[in-house]
């Protein structure tokens, strides 16, 4: 399976129905070809291929503890490179990826982080500063700015 996203419910009925000769990949590790020629060639060989973003997934349970568990990997980079300070079309160039995809995860980083609908202050400082967790114990309200 193929997937632009973690779907635990999937990837348990999947591993539960015949874990071998399956696999489970996300569509962001697509890009680094020798690994995904080797899962292919595993899962033919009757093996089981997971994402390690999968499996961090659905061996953590519940990903409502830790909002950035929610992001896949390449939302990661994304923020990483937020939280450098890089504007869109920067981080476009940096991650060899169209603008438009690095707005479509700049979108999906403030809805998975609980920002999609906060109004007054900038959603993208406030995913930034959960990126960057609490600063010198003080923890920052991602939903109000406030500490």
């Amino acid at each position: 399976m193929l997937s632009q996203y973690v779907e635990r419910r999937y990837a348990g009925r999947l591993l539960a129905d015949r874990p071998e000769g399956v696999g489970y990949l996300l569509k962001d590790r697509v890009a680094q070809v020798d690994d995904f020629l080797d899962a292919l060639d595993r899962v033919a060989a009757g093996e089981t291929a997971l994402d390690p973003e999968v499996v961090r997934q659905v061996v953590a349970g519940s990903d409502r503890a830790d909002p950035l568990g929610r992001l896949t990997p390449r939302e990661r980079d994304v923020l990483h490179e937020m939280a450098q300070g890089h504007t869109n079309l920067a981080i476009a160039e940096r991650l060899h990826v169209s603008q438009s995809a690095v707005e479509k995860h700049v979108n999906a980083i403030f809805d998975k982080l609980d920002l999609a609908h906060a109004t007054g202050y900038s959603r993208r400082i406030l995913a930034v500063l959960r990126y960057l967790g609490p600063i010198d114990s003080v923890e920052i309200d991602v939903t109000t700015g406030l500490a």
